[in-house]
């Protein structure tokens, strides 16, 4: 114990190491040698082959395990381990997914490896686990290995020193433009596309005749990329960019037909941009049908098999296919940027190349390839002449050279004597000693000279190769004809010269079909279908209290609504963006696609088509001001925002908007005292916009403007707060100029005052309707005609359903509701407007 003591009392304890220098120098010294490393080993791949670090093992350590095209296929984890235990000590899975997109068709023009198995899907299916699937090299794969055991390449140690790996492979075709590649390293990304195995190897073989070619003569060859997956490539100004710089963007679409069928018509889209996953691509376009943001789609399926790929979208037979199919091709990934970023190792150094150095960079490592593998060979061929030319001494004096080998005490003391005796190389010597008894009975000097002879040929075959860069050249040229000629490549994708312009008109987009819109005063707003509304029993709609209609026709999804606020604010809304919904939902509130003010309500509602040109609008105010307006004031409104027409008073409020097509007709202004009278619209002034208006009624104490009415009509119907009616014939109003008072529209009873609560003017065979609690009309004709200074008379109703309401009379609060039935003219369809100008 006492030993143990002080032999741990003498132990030294080692000393840490401490590095002095600033933190910043540190991480700028770790940073930068771990930025070289995934730039030089981890992410970029090497001009010369192709091959990120990790593709190049994967496809060396299947060589070397013998697992190529002609054997049988073998478990991919055995690959992966062979790989990581080997020479790239990094995880499995990463070294997994690599033989997993070596091996996908819908990702490489030509795969590296033949997988067998689920090796994933343009779904972006994830490939079966290691140890279910099974792989080889594929046959293409084995001209990038060929000759790498004639020292054809440089090797270096792997990790662990016990195994040397290729820096680079032979590579008998130029695979970084074949195949492509993607990578992100420090400071640096790569993302070359896939190109035609023939076009390439035909521009390859052009660059060696002349080095000194453009882009362009190049172009003449490779006229773009190729991708796996077809599609249509279109700008070729795009594609000479990114050619003769290493950068730059091209546009990549679907391949598309539009076929009609009898009930409808099919959008069949048979080819999708390169890296596309199809699965979310279908999603995406079924969720623009969902969301009823195209009109008139139907379905969209996935009919993919084994045949090809295929994407149906069924559409109505009055939709408009090309617009949708533009709209598609905007909006989902039907239509793509691929962008070129052409950067790879160039003599241990990242550099943005062009097509030239690109097969520059190949060209010159295949002719150094050729050099090295002639010097092998030529080499070898030496050798073997060297020991051919012995063998033929030998059979001249053969039976003499038995006799020294069986008299000898040993191979050396052999071949000691027959160097000594004949004045053999020691290894020919060696030949003659190792040569088996059997081959003596087959020994022909014939054979050994013809032999000799060919050796001879090849010998200065060899010699004239590696002395003449011309004869160097034409064997490239061969060797790359044969490539072509072994892997036929037909062009998938198609190029066009221009890139064609989506001009997108929304309204193309919308199949046109009769709805019903339906606007409260509280801005709630739906569109009903006319099997909808037709199956509902067309009683009052979901309203929130104090709420009622302003406008509920029947209108195109081609229309558009014009609608106003209280504020003198308008908006303009198209027909088929209304959410549809049942006749009994409420609808949505228009704050979900415009700003508006706390309280602001909706007073007046028009559908429109096109041609707004010699229309104006007169709008009045609760205060009694006028204003006349040109609709060409009017402009489309900001998205999201509304636009103010008319400058409306704190304590004011807009409460009636009437469209007037000449400046002779005449508008009937009414106040809820029951005064009222007619003026002529050239009485009242065109205003510019946001204007406050003119005066247009003297009121008087606690009196409010009611509305106006277009006189194009027979008869004015009133209606009092006791709910009585009373039918004025417009002529018999008075026609005044502005400001006026206007003169009473019914004899006043001072025991009973009532106010009016409703006015419309209508033709004399129109009819109204009460909107209540029941949906009940009153005919114009079973009112009797009347002065202004009658009383007023009971109504007749019947009890009918109207069969569609239109612009409530009532602007205002209250239980009953008056409503013109549809006719001829109506605020609710008197204008033709489509598109307004912009704002």
């Amino acid at each position: 114990m006492a030993g143990k003591k002080k032999e741990k009392d003498t132990e030294v304890l080692a000393e840490p190491k401490v590095v002095d220098s600033a933190l910043e120098e540190i991480l700028a010294d770790r940073f930068s040698r771990y930025s070289k490393y995934i730039i030089q080993e981890r992410a970029l791949p090497d001009a010369r082959d192709g091959l990120k670090p990790v593709q190049r093992r994967i496809l060396w350590a299947m060589e070397e395990d013998g697992n190529t095209y002609t054997k049988q296929y073998r478990k991919s984890a055995k690959t992966v381990g062979n790989v990581i235990g080997n020479y790239h000590p990094h995880g499995d899975s990463s070294v997994y997914d690599a033989i997993v997109r070596m091996s996908q068709d819908w990702k490489s023009a030509f795969p590296l490896i033949d997988m067998q198995g689920n090796n994933g899907s343009i779904d972006d299916d994830p490939a079966a686990a290691m140890r279910y699937t099974e792989a080889r090299l594929s046959k293409i794969a084995g001209y990038l290995m060929e000759d790498i055991d004639k020292e054809t390449v440089d090797w270096s140690p792997n990790f662990s020193d016990e195994k040397l790996e290729p820096t680079v492979l032979p590579a008998r075709y130029p695979n970084l433009l074949v195949n492509g590649i993607t990578g992100i390293a420090a400071g640096y990304a790569t993302n070359i596309p896939p190109h035609n195995l023939g076009e390439v190897i035909d521009a390859a073989i052009f660059r060696i005749d002349h080095p000194q070619s453009t882009t362009k003569e190049l172009m003449k060859f490779v006229p773009g990329p190729d991708f796996p997956t077809g599609g249509i490539i279109m700008g070729k100004e795009g594609i000479y960019e990114a050619l003769d710089t290493g950068k730059g963007r091209v546009v990549v679409r679907s391949k598309a037909e539009i076929e009609e069928k009898r009930s409808i018509n099919q959008i069949v889209i048979t080819e999708i941009p390169y890296e596309v996953i199809k699965v979310a691509l279908v999603k995406r376009i079924d969720e623009i049908r969902l969301n009823n943001k195209v009109s008139g789609m139907l379905d969209v399926r996935d009919e993919s098999d084994r045949k090809g790929l295929r994407i149906v979208i069924d559409l109505k037979k009055e939709a408009n296919p090309t617009a949708i199919l533009n709209y598609l091709y905007k909006n989902t990934d039907l239509q793509t940027y691929y962008h070129y970023n052409i950067i790879a190792i160039v003599n241990r150094t990242p550099k943005q190349l062009s097509l030239g150095a690109m097969l520059d960079a190949f060209l010159e490592h295949r002719e150094d390839v050729i050099i090295k593998r002639s010097r092998f060979d030529l080499k070898r061929k030496k050798a073997r002449l060297h020991i051919v030319d012995g063998l033929i001494r030998m059979i001249s004096v053969l039976d003499e050279v038995i006799a020294i080998i069986r008299a000898s005490s040993s191979k050396a003391d052999s071949k000691e004597r027959l160097i000594e005796r004949f004045g053999f190389s020691p290894e020919q010597a060696e030949a003659i000693v190792t040569l088996q008894l059997y081959r003596l009975s087959n020994t022909d000097v014939m054979e050994l000279q013809s032999e000799a002879d060919t050796l001879h040929k090849d010998i200065h075959t060899l010699e004239e190769l590696l002395k003449d860069p011309a004869k160097r050249q034409a064997l490239m040229k061969e060797e790359l004809k044969e490539v072509k000629t072994e892997f036929p490549s037909p062009r998938r994708s198609q190029i066009r010269d221009e890139i064609e312009e989506l001009v997108i008109n929304e309204m193309d987009m919308v199949a046109e079909e009769t709805v019903v819109p339906v606007v409260s005063s509280h801005g709630y707003f739906k569109r009903v279908s006319l099997r909808s509304f037709a199956s509902s029993d067309q009683n009052q709609p979901a309203l929130k209290e104090g709420d009622h209609l302003v406008f509920c026709d029947q209108a195109s999804t081609l229309d558009f609504l014009l609608f106003f606020t209280d504020r003198g604010r308008y908006g303009v809304i198209p027909v088929y963006q209304l959410e549809e919904r049942k006749w009994k939902d409420l609808g949505v509130h228009y704050s979900s696609f415009c700003k508006i003010e706390p309280s602001e309500k909706i007073i007046s509602v028009f559908a429109f088509k096109s041609g707004l040109q010699g229309v104006d609008l007169i709008l009045a105010s609760r205060e009694g001001q006028l204003m006349r307006a040109s609709c060409d004031l009017l402009k489309q409104p900001k998205k999201g925002r509304l636009a103010s027409l008319f400058t409306i008073a704190p304590n004011d409020a807009l409460v009636s908007v009437v469209p007037s097509g000449n400046p002779e007709d005449e508008v009937l202004v009414v106040s809820q005292k029951g005064r009222g009278y007619r003026v002529r619209t050239d009485n009242i002034p065109l205003s510019r916009s946001k204007s406050k208006g003119v005066r247009g009624m003297i009121l008087q104490s606690e009196d409010a403007l009611l509305g106006i009415e277009s006189c194009s009509a027979d008869d004015l119907i009133l209606e009092n707060s006791d709910g009585a009616f009373k039918r004025i014939p417009v002529g018999e109003i008075s026609l005044l100029k502005r400001p006026a008072a206007g003169a009473m529209l019914f004899k006043e009873v001072k025991k009973k005052p009532v106010t009016l609560v409703g006015a419309r003017t209508i033709p004399g065979s129109g009819s109204v309707r009460i909107a209540s609690e029941q949906s009940t009309v009153v005919h114009a004709k079973q009112l009797a005609k009347m002065t202004p200074a009658s009383t007023w008379s009971t109504a007749v109703i019947l009890d009918e359903p109207a069969p569609f309401v239109t612009e409530s009379l009532r602007l205002e609060n209250g239980v009953r509701i008056l409503e013109q039935e549809k006719s001829p003219v109506q605020q609710g369809s008197l204008f033709d407007v489509q598109n307004l100008p912009e704002d």
